[in-house]
Order: C-alpha cells, then structure tokens, then sequence
C-alpha cells in the first residue's frame, strides 16, 4: 500500500512563543551562530515553507527557540488511495449465455 507524506512548517508559530515577531529580529541571532543569511531568506524562511533546509540552519533555529526539529516540524503519514484498473473490475460473464440470446426471426411470404 502506498502512503502519502507531508509537513507543516511551524517556525512562526515557536518564534511567537519566544516573543519573537518579524524576521529581522531572527537575522542576528543567527549571525550570531555562523549563519549568515540576507534579510530576504530569512523572510522567505519565516512566511513560507521550505522544501530543502541545511542542518546548519535547523540547528541554529532550534538552539534559539530552545526548540527540537519537531517542534519545527511536523509530519503527516496517511494511506494513498489505489486506483483500481479496468482489468479487474469487468463481472464474470454468466454461465448460461446460450439462453440469453434472442432467437433468429423468420421472415414469412406476404399472403
């Protein structure tokens, strides 16, 4: 059976719980911590969801908001519907066909 996979990205929502409201206010204290990343990145990093992120980064973001990558982070697992091909799906014919069938019509001369 196939899964589906996903995640939420919650940096927003910790950085809130840590009095912490715009991403300017996150760019030095990652400097602080050897990672230097422009204004925008960081804006990028805080308002969306990002698809790749360096261990460098998640670090330092969990050693600011005294955090875990969960709490950054958090995933989802549901089955993935399986479709069904044509194949399979056709009824079995029934075992008496022969009676199924019409009959031949006899056409007779006019009178």
């Amino acid at each position: 059976m196939k899964r589906k996979v996903g995640y939420t990205w919650r940096l927003r929502e910790v950085m809130a719980k840590h009095q912490i409201f715009t991403a300017t206010e996150l760019v030095p204290l990652l400097r602080e911590r050897g990672i230097d990343l422009s204004a925008s990145q960081v804006h990028r990093l805080v308002s969306g969801t990002p698809e790749r992120l360096s261990l460098q980064v998640m670090a330092a973001l969990c050693d600011i908001l005294s955090c875990t990558p969960a709490d950054l982070v958090t995933t989802t697992a549901e089955n993935a519907g399986v479709r069904q091909t044509a194949t399979g799906d056709l009824p079995a014919p029934p075992a008496n066909v022969a009676k199924l069938r019409p009959r031949a019509a006899r056409i007779l001369p006019d009178a």
